[in-house]
Formats: structure tokens, sequence, C-alpha cells
């Protein structure tokens, strides 16, 4: 049996990243040994799927790190809370999630890992934070490989979301090792440049095979997946109308065209930006971010292409790339949470296969469990 690559999940979720890494249907050159969350529903839903020993902790990192021994490891992965880096939050300042890298770089020190990965939203890479982090990975003895922001749908993911991925080497480990580019080479390209590549995968093919009409309008146990959480809300007649108002692709600027009675005053007072909100998505593109309140129209594109209704919870979640027998847990808002908050398993799956190379070139011997 091939000994596999020990790997810590910090502000795990509930594993999106990990089963990327630890998935037979994706890399499998890894084991998890520890994760951590501050979610709950999230910290159950990872342990469902990776651990019979419950390894995942349901706990604040920094009070964790003062009180338990931090496992021996080869790879860390995570990122840190990103409110705090976002652009999306205009009051950045002082915000105390910025400083959580730094506990994140604590537990890189004393696991003894060779290799960090740190994902974030774009603005990290920008942000005075990133400089402090360099400057600690140094004196950590490691290097950054070329930081870089990446689109999932690069990767195979049915969906536009931008990450930046930061890969640290500890230097002493790879001493005149010969170490693969980064980042990885694209597998897909949009189809609107000329490449040899396969064109992007699109929301048809993420989810156009699920039934066009929901049931219910909560999770179904009663129901394998992936009709579990194929569930559906009931809208108002004024929501079902302003729905039908929107055409193939239209978005808030097509419902006040068609229905200017139905259009809340605010839109009609804003003239510019927001060309997402109350959106279609297109069957014949990837989806646009998927965030945590994908099942409000009102917060983005994500009116289903052709019918009345948003996306449910099982279509987000494909649009994500999770698999249909990964196991969600909590409520349906829980469950919205941890989707929107995730890393694409596809995607962390080629980050998986890029570190599977460079720990080939690793001087050192790998460490005992």
């Amino acid at each position: 049996m091939t000994t596999k690559y020990r790997l810590l999940d910090l502000f795990c979720g509930a594993g999106g990243m990990t089963l990327g890494f630890v998935g037979q249907q994706f890399s499998g050159h890894f084991e998890s040994v520890f994760a951590i969350d501050n979610d709950k529903a999230a910290v159950n839903t990872y342990n469902a799927n990776f651990s019979s020993t419950n390894h995942c902790v349901n706990a604040s990192i920094e009070d964790w790190l003062a009180e338990s021994k931090v496992p021996q490891a080869d790879v860390i992965i995570g990122g840190p809370p990103c409110q705090g880096f976002s652009l999306l939050n205009k009051n950045r300042d002082g915000d105390h999630r910025r400083a959580l890298w730094e506990p994140y770089m604590d537990i890189v020190e004393q696991s003894g890992a060779s290799i960090f990965v740190m994902e974030n939203v774009p603005g990290l890479l920008k942000s005075p934070e990133f400089v402090d982090i360099e400057k600690r990975a140094d004196e950590l003895g490691f290097d950054i490989i070329t930081p870089a922001v990446l689109n999932t749908a690069d990767y195979g993911v049915p969906q536009t979301r931008k990450r930046a991925i930061a890969i640290g080497i500890k230097r002493s480990d790879f001493v005149g090792a010969a170490l693969p580019s980064f980042p990885p080479k694209p597998l897909f390209a949009s189809p609107s440049t000329e490449s040899s590549l396969p064109a992007w995968r699109t929301v048809k093919d993420a989810i156009a095979d699920l039934p066009k009409k929901p049931h219910g309008t909560d999770i179904r146990h009663d129901q394998n997946p992936p009709l579990n959480l194929h569930f559906g809300r009931t809208p108002t007649d004024v929501s079902l109308e302003r729905y039908k108002a929107v055409p193939v692709g239209g978005n808030r600027f097509d419902l006040q065209r068609n229905r200017l009675d139905l259009t809340p005053n605010c839109w009609i007072k804003k003239t510019s930006g927001g060309t997402d909100l109350f959106g279609r998505l297109w069957w014949d593109r990837p989806s646009v971010t998927i965030r945590t309140e994908f099942f409000k129209p009102e917060k983005g594109r994500y009116l289903h292409p052709d019918q009345h209704r948003p996306i449910t919870h099982r279509e987000a979640a494909r649009l994500m790339s999770f698999p249909d027998d990964f196991i969600f847990t909590g409520t349906k808002i829980e469950i919205a949470r941890q989707i929107g908050n995730a890393v694409p398993p596809v995607f962390a799956a080629k980050l998986a296969d890029y570190v599977s190379e460079l720990l080939l070139n690793r001087v050192r011997k790998a460490k005992a469990a």
C-alpha cells in the first residue's frame, strides 16, 4: 500500500478542499489527519465524509492552538476567513479576521509541513496582509511560489469563480529540486478565446439531468441523492411574476423594462451596476460565483436558466462540483452556507495534483506517521 501524504485542513468548512486532495475520484494521494472550523454544522459535514474518528474539531483556531499539540503533517491547506480581504467588505480596517493567517502560519511551523496551500479571495494578493504573510513565511524558511489568481472554470468547474492561491515550500526540503511551474496549465478555455482546449463546462453539463421542477421546500430525508437536496421555495405571487419577467440571460434591468410596476424603487433609482442581480443563468455558460445565499435571486444571477425559480441546493452543489454522494448535514440555511463557502473539489484536485508533483521532488524523506 502506498503511503499517503499527511494533510491538515484549517478553516476547512464542509471539506471541499479536502475532498479534492483525499477523494479517490480526485487526487487520492493524501490522507486527512486533522481539520478545524468554527462552524459546527460544517464540522459535522466534514466528519460525516472524511473521519470515522471525528478528527475535525469545532473550535476557534486560536483557542485550539493555545491548548493543543499540532499533529505532524506534510501539507497544510485552507484559507483564513476572507471577509477581511474582500472588496465586498468596504470597512475592512480593524477586521479581526485579517489576523487569522497568523495561527495558520503557527500551525505550518509546528506541524513540520513541507508545503502550505493558502486559498482566498483575489484581493488577498494585493493586501498589506499578504506582505506580512510573505515575511512570516520567509522567517519560517518558506518560499512562496509565484502566487496567482486562478479561474476555477479553467480547471473543470462549471463556474467562473476566481480565487487567489499561494503555495509555500520549505526551502530546506527542496534544495536543488526541480520544481514544476505554477500555476498548473488550464484544462479548459473560454469558448470566446482561440484555444485547442475544450470549452468551459457549462450549467447544462452540471444540472440539465435534474428534474425541472423541484419537490417540496425543505431537505428531503426520505429521498436519496440527488433528489434529497433538490427542493425549492414558495415564492409570493409578486416574486413569481418578477421571475417570469426576466428572459433567458436577463437580469434586473430586464425586469424593469418588462414590468416596471414590479421593480423595487431602489433598483429603479440605481441605474448602473448590479447586472447579475435578479439574473438568469445561461445553459451554455458556466455559472457565476455561487455564494451562500444562492437561493435568493435578489443576491445575484441565481435564477434557473428557463424555470421561474432560483436554483436548488443540489443544483448549487453541482455547480460547485460536489459529487451527489457527498453528505451535507445541517439545516437548509447551514448547508447553503457550506456550499457557498466551499472550495470546489474539482479545482482543489488540480491543486492536489500539483502539490503531489512537488512532493515527488522533496529532498528529505517523508516523516513517519
